[in-house]
């Protein structure tokens, strides 16, 4: 993830019905769009967009070229990496065991619970209305169809789908599904990229 100095970076927009607190940090050149809420000590990075009633949680954490599309909630402590996608609606929960009240019945307060962030690695795509459970991990790269309930961590270059989502193909950085090339072997029908698969993983062939 790139580096934000403090206060809002070079053309950095937000539209006048955005609620952007004044010790959130935005990077140069990105765009907060209306009614959406990015609250205190939350870090946005470069040419990002926060799209309209998104909302970013306190302290959360998100790198350069990231795309919040609309009314996406991204809870603190998540952590975002550079390159990300974010569907509309979707949801990055931060609580395994939610209750609004403790067993005596008094309302809970921020101290009462701890807070599990969700991670969104390296160029990973999260598709609409999906939602993420609490503490889960989504590897580089990886897409998430619209509607998925992601309840465990999604390895490097998976497309995973369903509630509970499972893996049901692989995908390379164009975010298309690979195709067979051999034994073990996947290549990315537009840009040609092959990748091995190895004991469940994959990773770019080197050769």
């Amino acid at each position: 993830m790139g580096t934000v100095e403090g206060g809002f970076g070079v053309g950095a927009r937000i539209e006048p019905t955005a609620d952007v607190d004044a010790r959130a940090v935005l990077g140069a050149g990105t765009t907060v769009w209306h009614l959406a809420q990015v609250r205190e000590d939350a870090v946005v990075g470069a040419d990002c967009i926060i799209g309209r009633g998104a909302y970013v949680g306190p302290g959360v954490r998100i790198g350069d070229r990231v795309k919040l599309q609309n009314h996406a909630l991204v809870y603190e402590p998540a952590v975002v990496e550079d390159g990300v996608f974010v569907g509309p609606a979707a949801v990055l929960t931060n609580d395994l065991y939610p209750r609004s009240v403790d067993v005596d019945g008094r309302l809970k307060r921020g101290e009462d619970w701890h807070a599990r962030g969700v991670t969104l690695r390296h160029g990973c795509s999260i598709g609409g209305r999906a939602v993420l459970v609490a503490g889960v991990t989504v590897g580089r790269w990886a897409l998430v169809a619209a509607g998925a309930v992601v309840h465990r961590d999604v390895p490097d270059f998976a497309l995973v789908a369903g509630v509970p989502a499972r893996r049901i193909k692989w995908v390379g950085r164009a975010g298309e599904p690979l195709e067979p090339a051999g034994p073990a072997r996947w290549r990315c029908p537009r840009t040609g990229e092959e990748y091995l698969e190895t004991d469940g993983t994959l990773a770019p062939a080197t050769g």
